[in-house]
């Protein structure tokens, strides 16, 4: 299911993303990338979310090929297609939103992710209603998101008792 994930991804960004102007989307594909990568880090020990690998694929290689390549792609489709009224604005957030849960029910369907220390599909979902408007603020004010990215985090690890080592 992952490498499904992941090879559909590809062919979509092929499609659809802008691959001409990629330069100007790619250090919040490095954000996301690396948000996902401290993911594991942080909480390698207490995961609240954990990706079961598919044949092929073991979890450490699961967690990187979300990381550099699902995740980084889908933002260079989010981002290069953002549209420009409030209206087109708020509706494409709750398109992308419906996306990645859609995507996450189905990998929690078919047995593929599974939730630790209170986390459920109802937090991801909360969790994507955040991730996307931080993505636009990384986009055009970089500075500020990382501010409010560490913020997050922290509160996040508060909350769920997710020790700091």
């Amino acid at each position: 299911m992952h490498l499904i994930i992941a090879l559909f991804t590809i062919f979509s960004t092929w499609r659809y993303g802008d691959w001409v102007n990629w330069h100007k989307y790619h250090t919040t594909m490095f954000y996301i990338a690396t948000g996902g990568l401290l993911y594991e880090y942080l909480l390698h020990d207490n995961k609240v979310w954990t990706f079961h690998p598919d044949f092929l694929m073991n979890e450490q290689l699961t967690v990187i090929v979300y990381a550099l390549v699902t995740m980084p792609l889908s933002v260079l489709i989010f981002l290069s297609r953002y549209p420009r009224t409030f209206k087109k604005q708020l509706l494409y957030l709750i398109k992308w939103v419906l996306i990645y849960a859609s995507v996450e029910l189905l990998l929690q369907s078919c047995g593929r992710i599974s939730y630790n220390h209170g986390w459920s599909f109802f937090y991801s979902l909360l969790f994507d209603m955040m991730m996307f408007p931080m993505l636009i603020l990384h986009h055009w004010k970089p500075l500020r998101a990382y501010l409010v990215s560490v913020v997050i985090v922290f509160l996040l690890m508060q909350w769920l008792h997710i020790p700091m080592h």
